[in-house]
């Protein structure tokens, strides 16, 4: 990342920049073909009150990146939201800067939450994965009905609707506290065999599968997007084998 960069908690002095933020939010989900909980220049702005946001800021002061933190279930629920770059800025690991920034200020303000997000973006899913977050179901999310609120404008709302609320395009992932500190004191775990044999596993990471849960993503969207494109008109194509998509 660029040395001239600072990651911080945002403040009020930054309240000047709410509007940018709310319009470079708009035009990026405009060109990702999604959609996202639409959010005013005040909504920004208390999060920046709150002392709930991340901001990255250059050295000419100029505005660079952004997040900020929403609560649900009486703050059982943590989710990192709105994360966004300014275009001159993207792919220069300012993103992973603001994700690390937030998240960590995510547990100081809520040590007990779970941490969740959803998201299309294989980048997001390997900064996440790097930070400590799972690959969950939907189950495992928040059922607060305000949250699920900011999925209506997406495109793939349909999709969503139709699953009944427990599957669509983006991937859900989970950084569970409780979770984590086992982590940290059981590495590995004990078996016993069918004959009464120890034997220790190291626990499953999400770490180190990436393209494999790349390839598990883009077969679920097709398997998803199917009947959109039934609805289009499209030639029926045969369903992949599973086990052939995953070791293409």
């Amino acid at each position: 990342m660029n040395n001239n960069i600072s990651v911080r908690q945002a403040t009020m002095a930054d309240v000047h920049f709410a509007e940018t933020i709310i319009n470079e939010m708009a035009e990026s989900a405009k060109a990702r073909g999604t959609g996202i909980a639409r959010r005013s220049p005040e909504y920004i702005i208390r999060k920046m009150e709150e002392g709930k946001a991340v901001i990255a800021i250059s050295d000419s002061g100029e505005w660079v990146g952004f997040c900020y933190i929403e609560s649900w279930e009486h703050e059982k629920f943590v989710a990192n939201s709105g994360l966004i770059v300014s275009p001159p800025y993207r792919k220069s690991g300012v993103a992973t800067e603001i994700k690390k920034k937030v998240f960590e200020l995510s547990k100081k303000k809520y040590p007990n939450a779970k941490i969740f997000g959803l998201t299309t973006g294989l980048a997001v899913m390997k900064i996440n994965s790097d930070l400590g977050y799972e690959p969950v179901t939907y189950s495992e999310l928040t059922t607060d009905e305000e949250f699920w609120k900011g999925c209506t404008s997406c495109v793939n709302y349909e999709i969503l609707k139709s699953k009944e609320r427990k599957n669509c395009m983006c991937t859900a992932m989970l950084y569970d506290p409780v979770e984590a500190a086992k982590k940290h004191v059981e590495p590995i775990k004990e078996v016993v065999t069918a004959d009464g044999e120890i034997e220790f596993h190291k626990r499953r990471r999400f770490e180190g599968n990436l393209k494999l849960f790349d390839r598990w993503v883009k077969f679920k969207q097709f398997v998803l997007l199917k009947g959109r494109r039934k609805k289009e008109g499209d030639n029926e194509q045969k369903k992949p084998n599973f086990f052939s998509f995953l070791f293409w």
